[in-house]
């Protein structure tokens, strides 16, 4: 323990070192303004910053990257509380509550926890990835298709919990989801599957168009409606009072639990490969509604909502580091660019960087802790700066807005195909608000089904075909017994939500 406080104390001496403090710094900020554009986020930041980085030493370079990776995982949140607008897939989640609390003159305190939840979900992360790195990584190596098949069917039960006052409605928001994930390339096979012999759907629907068109172009056509029914006026109303623009101290305490206990979430699901911030978000903020004393109000408002899903999306960030240094394996997109960057500036991660480039590492570490303070001044200047476009009139924000989903959409793959995706999505959207079905299962399923199927049939491959292999595994079996729970608690509450309402009907016919 002695020789692990000498060996950060040493970073944050490489740490502190002017170059290394402003490369962090000047990422934070480069981060939370890529974040904020819809359709860009960290990785295609990072990977346009890696030939800036050749001349640089792999501290300073490092450094940057890191601070982007970051800034933008947060930055995210600031276009999805503002105008509906998921900055990064990671930010879908904080827009099912985030921008109804700004709808209720709330902006400002749903800005100012999004900050807050963000900068402890990301300290909970790198403290676990400074304490616990190894040992962390030594569980999620444990994890292979059966282990993996089981968390996301516990993930994918948790949907129900997100339906709303309709069971019916979310099943099939989420059976349109897993149908939309079908199409593109088989995942064992490599063969096209409903594509309908377009090349655009062999990779399947991308995600950013996705969920832009789903949320914002939805939420224009929404907007556009009550122009043409109304007079209009700004596109957020102002704050009611003072609290409304600040996150108090009952609502801090309130929240906190759920803040720590996403945090734990995104950083568990950060360490397990190929997982990723919008996975660990939505798991979260899963958690977080069956934890609520009021479950009722998620989607319509809940600082808890908003409170998990961005403490659980930042906690990635040290989580995903984990396997990255100890194992070499890349935990998302990201930590796969920031390893190509390492191995150029000569620095090969896996067991043996702990001894070959221990320097390095308890650098990064302290360099890391440190930008926990960066994002949140930074995070506070963006929030006054951005905090303008709510006052803004419809007339002005909303072309603005579509603009920037067309750019989003564009700049995924660069292909107008995308833009014709994310119109249709959000006509989807558009006609599913209106049929009060819920988004939030649509966009869960979507994103959890691939590696459930394909966790699936590899684990079938390798058993032969033996189901029996999901019950034999300890780890598989207890998230299989999670999930049998969740969907008793589901069904009991559908029953008795049944049972209410006849007796209220029957009350209604006897008094009359």
């Amino acid at each position: 323990m002695l020789a692990w406080f000498g060996d950060l104390s040493s970073g944050l001496v490489q740490a502190m070192q002017l170059a290394v403090f402003l490369s962090a710094l000047l990422g934070v900020v480069v981060g939370v303004i890529i974040g904020v554009i819809p359709g860009l986020g960290p990785a295609i930041a990072i990977s346009l910053a890696i030939p800036l980085t050749y001349s640089l030493g792999p501290m300073v370079a490092i450094s940057f990257m890191l601070g982007i990776y970051k800034g933008g995982t947060y930055g995210g949140s600031i276009s999805a509380i503002l105008i509906n607008t998921p900055g990064t897939p990671a930010a879908a989640a904080t827009v099912l509550d985030g921008y109804p609390l700004a709808r209720q003159g709330k902006a400002g305190k749903a800005l100012d926890l999004a900050l807050l939840a963000s900068v402890i979900g990301d300290a909970v992360g790198v403290l676990i990835l400074c304490v616990v790195a190894q040992p962390v990584a030594a569980i999620a190596l444990k994890f292979g298709p059966v282990e993996l098949f089981s968390l996301l069917l516990f993930a994918l039960t948790v949907i129900a919990t997100l339906a709303g006052k309709s069971l019916l409605k979310g099943f099939i928001a989420a059976g349109l989801g897993l149908m939309l994930a079908t199409v593109g390339m088989d995942p064992v096979s490599g063969m096209p599957r409903f594509t309908f012999d377009l090349l655009v759907l062999d990779d399947g629907f991308p995600i950013i168009p996705m969920v832009i068109g789903l949320f914002a172009v939805a939420e224009v056509l929404a907007q556009a409606e009550r122009v043409v029914s109304s007079s209009g006026g700004a596109l957020l109303p102002p704050p009611s009072s003072r609290d409304d623009e600040r996150v108090t101290r009952v609502e801090f305490r309130r929240t906190l639990p759920i803040v720590l206990q996403s945090s734990l979430i995104g950083t568990t699901i950060g360490a397990l490969p190929g997982t990723g911030s919008t996975t660990a978000a939505f798991l979260a903020y899963g958690a977080a509604q069956k934890r609520s004393r009021a479950p009722e109000e998620f989607g319509k408002g809940s600082i808890e909502g908003v409170a998990a899903a961005e403490s659980g999306n930042n906690a990635v960030c040290g989580g995903a580091l984990i396997p990255m240094f100890t194992l070499g394996i890349p935990g998302d997109v990201v930590t796969a660019i920031l390893m190509s960057a390492l191995v150029l500036h000569g620095i090969h991660v896996g067991p043996l960087i702990f001894q070959d480039n221990r320097a390095f590492v308890f650098g990064i570490f302290a360099m890391l802790l440190i930008s926990i303070l960066m994002l949140l001044f930074v995070g506070k200047a963006a929030i006054r700066v951005f905090r303008q476009l709510a006052s803004m009139p419809q007339a002005i924000i909303m072309p603005i807005v579509l603009v920037l989903c067309v750019i989003g959409a564009y700049s995924t793959n660069y292909a107008v195909s995308d833009i014709w995706m994310m119109l249709a999505f959000g006509l989807l959207g558009y006609v599913m608000n209106k049929l009060g079905l819920p988004l939030p299962p649509l966009i869960i399923a979507f994103v959890l089904a691939p590696q459930w199927e394909q966790s699936l049939r590899l684990a079938l491959l390798l058993s032969r075909g033996d189901y029996t292999v999901f019950f034999t595994s300890p780890i598989s079996a207890a998230f299989i017994f999670l999930a049998a729970v969740v969907a008793v608690q589901v069904g009991r509450k559908a029953y008795r939500g049944r049972a209410g309402a006849s007796a209220l009907r029957g009350q209604r016919i006897s008094e009359s």
